[in-house]
């Protein structure tokens, strides 16, 4: 789960890292409202979850707060990169004298965690990479060992960080280190991390935040919960969330549902290119019903699937291991049965393995008007897209 600035930095500041803490308006009257309690300057910052803010025009420094209600009647409402701007963060301004970058990361290729840092900030740190590497520091992390000061202050010089900021900027990377990790997080990124005036000399500040939590880990995260984007987030999807599926919304018309990630992931290869010969009709869901297909989850999975408007049909392709091919064809029956009148659109069921013969039997004989069996994957998925684009 990916988490707006202002909640990212909210954490930020829970575990110690030095951050200028705004607030969030959603009209230019509180925007002028924050304004006025901040005093002096401050920035106004569209809340998305994409990059490419500034650029867009979604940061605009405001003087007075006039100027910060004029800044947020012309930030929110406007499209980022596809996404709507409902939000504004009025941040404090601040001083800059020099910009960072520091970030700890999941290295999934490598397997493990990683420290990126750079003495040259502000700027989006894909572009840096791209066009001067060398100005990125990437330092391994080892999980056992975790960051220390030591640890910290060997990541920030090796990305030649300046001597007067190595002791702030030290502090900083660990209480980030302890953000990635008590918040079972896969991202935490500072981007910038600056060095800013102050009355009596400088110091350094978070003045943007990104980050991603591990929503494998909200067992234990129970407050978590509260930093999800309701309105934001696919109904079917909440939907599939709360029956413990593994479900993603996609933009087709043939509804999938296997046993499996890597059955399910071939499964929308196969129907996207069958769907080629048939109009051009795709995939429109992901969905793993795990190793276990009893029909209350068979009945669960099909809830969620035809309760999208863009599915046509529906494919199921089921591979029988721990679960025999019997049992999931008896949940399928018994789904069907349990949805009544909420099942409408024609189902193609591929069976194959454990007891597969006893499976297609049992689907012979309740001869349901909606399902079709069809013995092999590829003939499943031509099947699947032809009964969507008669659908269309």
């Amino acid at each position: 789960m990916d988490l707006f600035e202002y909640q990212a930095k909210q954490l930020f500041a829970a575990h110690g890292v030095p951050v200028g803490l705004g607030e969030v308006a959603d009209t230019p009257e509180q925007a002028r409202q924050i304004a006025e309690r901040l005093g002096g300057v401050v920035v106004v910052k569209a809340q998305v979850k994409t990059g490419g803010r500034g650029k867009a025009g979604g940061v605009k420094v405001a003087k007075t707060p006039d100027e910060a209600f004029a800044a947020a009647a012309a930030i929110l409402g406007m499209d980022i990169k596809g996404h709507t701007v409902h939000r504004v963060l009025v941040d404090p301004g601040a001083q800059i004298e020099q910009e960072y970058y520091f970030s700890y990361l999941l290295d999934r290729a490598n397997r493990t965690f990683l420290a990126m840092a750079s003495a040259e900030g502000g700027m989006e740190i894909e572009q840096l990479a791209a066009e001067r590497p060398e100005a990125l520091a990437k330092v391994p992390v080892d999980a056992g060992v975790g960051v220390t000061a030591d640890t910290a202050r060997q990541i920030l010089t090796e990305a030649r960080f300046p001597a007067e900021v190595l002791d702030a900027a030290t502090e900083a990377a660990v209480r980030l280190w302890q953000v990635f990790v008590a918040e079972d997080a896969t991202l935490v990124e500072i981007n910038p991390l600056a060095k800013v005036s102050t009355g009596s000399g400088s110091t350094v500040l978070a003045l943007d935040g990104k980050v991603s939590l591990d929503e494998n880990a909200d067992f234990r995260q129970a407050a978590h919960a509260e930093l999800a984007d309701v309105a934001a987030t696919d109904p079917l999807e909440a939907k599939a969330k709360e029956k413990d599926l593994n479900y993603v919304k996609l933009d087709g018309e043939v509804g999938i549902i296997g046993n499996g990630a890597g059955l399910v992931m071939s499964t929308l290869d196969v129907v996207a290119y069958a769907g080629e010969k048939h109009g051009g009709v795709k995939p429109a869901n992901f969905l793993d019903i795990g190793g276990g297909a009893s029909a209350e989850i068979m009945a669960a999975g099909l809830d969620v699937v035809l309760g999208d408007p863009d599915v046509k049909s529906v494919f199921v392709n089921v591979f029988g291991g721990i679960t025999a091919c019997d049992a999931v064809a008896t949940g399928i029956v018994e789904a069907l049965k349990i949805l009544g009148d909420g099942a409408t659109k024609p189902l193609v069921v591929r069976l194959d393995g454990n007891n597969v013969l006893e499976g297609r039997r049992i689907l012979d004989e309740a001869n349901h008007p909606l399902v079709t069996q069809v013995d092999t994957m590829d003939n499943a998925a031509d099947k699947a897209a032809e009964l969507a684009a008669a659908g269309a």
